[in-house]
Protein backbone atom coordinates (compact mmCIF):
# COMPACT_ATOMS: atom_id res chain seq x y z
CA UNK A 1 0.00 0.00 0.00
CA UNK A 2 1.43 3.36 -1.06
CA UNK A 3 2.14 5.96 1.57
CA UNK A 4 -0.30 8.89 1.64
CA UNK A 5 1.19 12.37 1.46
CA UNK A 6 0.14 15.94 2.11
CA UNK A 7 -0.39 16.21 -1.65
CA UNK A 8 -2.92 13.40 -1.41
CA UNK A 9 -4.63 14.98 1.58
CA UNK A 10 -4.79 18.34 -0.19
CA UNK A 11 -6.40 16.73 -3.24
CA UNK A 12 -8.94 14.77 -1.17
CA UNK A 13 -9.90 17.88 0.82
CA UNK A 14 -10.19 19.87 -2.40
CA UNK A 15 -12.65 17.25 -3.71
CA UNK A 16 -14.57 17.55 -0.43
CA UNK A 17 -15.01 21.34 -0.65
CA UNK A 18 -15.78 21.14 -4.38
CA UNK A 19 -18.65 18.77 -3.61
CA UNK A 20 -19.73 21.00 -0.71
CA UNK A 21 -19.80 24.15 -2.84
CA UNK A 22 -21.86 22.42 -5.51
CA UNK A 23 -24.40 21.31 -2.88
CA UNK A 24 -24.48 24.80 -1.35
CA UNK A 25 -25.18 26.46 -4.70
CA UNK A 26 -28.20 24.15 -5.05
CA UNK A 27 -29.47 24.83 -1.50
CA UNK A 28 -29.19 28.64 -1.47
CA UNK A 29 -32.14 29.37 -3.80
CA UNK A 30 -34.44 27.31 -1.58
CA UNK A 31 -33.19 29.17 1.49
CA UNK A 32 -33.70 32.51 -0.27
CA UNK A 33 -37.28 31.56 -1.21
CA UNK A 34 -37.99 30.49 2.36
CA UNK A 35 -36.54 33.56 4.06
CA UNK A 36 -39.04 36.16 5.22
CA UNK A 37 -36.60 39.05 5.76
CA UNK A 38 -35.75 40.80 2.48
CA UNK A 39 -32.15 41.48 3.52
CA UNK A 40 -31.67 37.80 4.37
CA UNK A 41 -33.13 36.80 0.99
CA UNK A 42 -30.72 39.20 -0.69
CA UNK A 43 -27.79 37.83 1.31
CA UNK A 44 -28.60 34.27 0.21
CA UNK A 45 -28.94 35.37 -3.42
CA UNK A 46 -25.66 37.29 -3.31
CA UNK A 47 -23.86 34.33 -1.77
CA UNK A 48 -25.20 32.03 -4.47
CA UNK A 49 -23.51 34.20 -7.07
CA UNK A 50 -20.30 34.25 -5.03
CA UNK A 51 -20.45 30.47 -4.65
CA UNK A 52 -20.57 30.04 -8.42
CA UNK A 53 -17.34 32.06 -8.62
CA UNK A 54 -15.83 29.97 -5.85
CA UNK A 55 -16.59 26.81 -7.80
CA UNK A 56 -14.77 28.30 -10.79
CA UNK A 57 -11.73 29.10 -8.62
CA UNK A 58 -11.75 25.52 -7.30
CA UNK A 59 -11.69 24.28 -10.89
CA UNK A 60 -8.60 26.42 -11.41
CA UNK A 61 -6.94 24.82 -8.36
CA UNK A 62 -7.67 21.39 -9.81
CA UNK A 63 -6.05 22.56 -13.07
CA UNK A 64 -2.96 23.71 -11.14
CA UNK A 65 -2.72 20.18 -9.74
CA UNK A 66 -3.21 18.68 -13.18
CA UNK A 67 -6.31 16.89 -11.93
CA UNK A 68 -9.88 16.71 -13.15
CA UNK A 69 -12.35 18.73 -11.05
CA UNK A 70 -14.45 16.23 -9.16
CA UNK A 71 -16.24 16.09 -5.88
CA UNK A 72 -16.22 13.57 -3.11
CA UNK A 73 -19.34 13.13 -1.00
CA UNK A 74 -19.09 15.24 2.14
CA UNK A 75 -21.40 13.96 4.88
CA UNK A 76 -20.67 17.05 6.99
CA UNK A 77 -22.09 19.53 4.46
CA UNK A 78 -24.94 17.16 3.62
CA UNK A 79 -25.88 17.16 7.32
CA UNK A 80 -25.66 20.94 7.67
CA UNK A 81 -27.82 21.44 4.56
CA UNK A 82 -30.30 18.86 5.84
CA UNK A 83 -30.58 20.81 9.11
CA UNK A 84 -31.38 23.94 7.12
CA UNK A 85 -34.09 22.08 5.22
CA UNK A 86 -35.57 20.84 8.51
CA UNK A 87 -35.69 24.41 9.80
CA UNK A 88 -37.48 25.47 6.60
CA UNK A 89 -40.09 22.75 7.13
CA UNK A 90 -40.51 23.01 10.89
CA UNK A 91 -40.53 26.81 11.23
CA UNK A 92 -42.27 27.83 7.99
CA UNK A 93 -44.45 30.87 8.63
CA UNK A 94 -43.08 31.35 12.15
CA UNK A 95 -41.13 34.36 13.40
CA UNK A 96 -38.06 32.28 14.27
CA UNK A 97 -37.67 30.92 10.72
CA UNK A 98 -35.17 33.54 9.59
CA UNK A 99 -33.10 33.20 12.75
CA UNK A 100 -32.91 29.45 12.13
CA UNK A 101 -32.03 29.86 8.45
CA UNK A 102 -29.36 32.39 9.29
CA UNK A 103 -27.87 30.06 11.90
CA UNK A 104 -27.82 27.21 9.38
CA UNK A 105 -26.13 29.49 6.83
CA UNK A 106 -23.47 30.42 9.37
CA UNK A 107 -22.83 26.73 10.08
CA UNK A 108 -22.15 26.37 6.36
CA UNK A 109 -19.86 29.41 6.38
CA UNK A 110 -17.88 28.15 9.35
CA UNK A 111 -17.38 24.80 7.65
CA UNK A 112 -16.17 26.53 4.51
CA UNK A 113 -13.88 28.90 6.41
CA UNK A 114 -12.30 25.91 8.13
CA UNK A 115 -11.78 24.03 4.87
CA UNK A 116 -10.43 26.99 2.92
CA UNK A 117 -8.09 28.01 5.73
CA UNK A 118 -6.67 24.51 5.87
CA UNK A 119 -6.33 24.22 2.10
CA UNK A 120 -4.58 27.60 1.90
CA UNK A 121 -2.08 26.57 4.57
CA UNK A 122 -1.37 23.26 2.85
CA UNK A 123 -1.07 24.96 -0.55
CA UNK A 124 1.59 27.24 0.94
CA UNK A 125 3.47 24.28 2.37
CA UNK A 126 3.26 22.49 -0.98
CA UNK A 127 4.58 25.51 -2.87
CA UNK A 128 1.34 26.04 -4.81
CA UNK A 129 1.46 29.84 -4.90
CA UNK A 130 -1.27 30.27 -7.53
CA UNK A 131 -3.57 27.99 -5.54
CA UNK A 132 -2.83 29.98 -2.37
CA UNK A 133 -4.02 33.15 -4.11
CA UNK A 134 -7.24 31.52 -5.33
CA UNK A 135 -7.99 29.95 -1.95
CA UNK A 136 -7.31 33.23 -0.13
CA UNK A 137 -9.83 35.01 -2.37
CA UNK A 138 -12.50 32.51 -1.45
CA UNK A 139 -11.55 32.50 2.23
CA UNK A 140 -11.93 36.29 2.30
CA UNK A 141 -15.37 36.06 0.65
CA UNK A 142 -16.52 33.41 3.12
CA UNK A 143 -15.31 35.51 6.04
CA UNK A 144 -17.12 38.62 4.73
CA UNK A 145 -20.30 36.59 4.27
CA UNK A 146 -20.07 35.29 7.83
CA UNK A 147 -19.55 38.83 9.15
CA UNK A 148 -22.49 40.13 7.12
CA UNK A 149 -24.73 37.34 8.45
CA UNK A 150 -23.66 38.11 12.01
CA UNK A 151 -24.49 41.77 11.48
CA UNK A 152 -27.89 40.88 10.01
CA UNK A 153 -28.61 38.54 12.93
CA UNK A 154 -27.74 41.19 15.51
CA UNK A 155 -29.41 44.14 13.80
CA UNK A 156 -32.67 42.60 12.60
CA UNK A 157 -33.30 38.87 12.31
CA UNK A 158 -32.80 37.76 15.91
CA UNK A 159 -34.56 40.88 17.20
CA UNK A 160 -37.60 40.17 15.02
CA UNK A 161 -37.67 36.55 16.17
CA UNK A 162 -37.48 37.62 19.83
CA UNK A 163 -40.12 40.34 19.55
CA UNK A 164 -42.58 37.85 18.14
CA UNK A 165 -42.04 35.45 21.05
Amino acid sequence: MASKTLDDLFHETLKDIYYAERQIVKALPKMARGAQDEKLKAAFEKHREETEGQIERLKQVFEILGKRAQGKTCPAIDGIIEEGEEILDEFKGNPALDAGLLAAAQAVEHYEISRYGTLRTWARQLGLGDAVTLLEQTLAEESRTDEALTGLAKSAVNIAARKAA
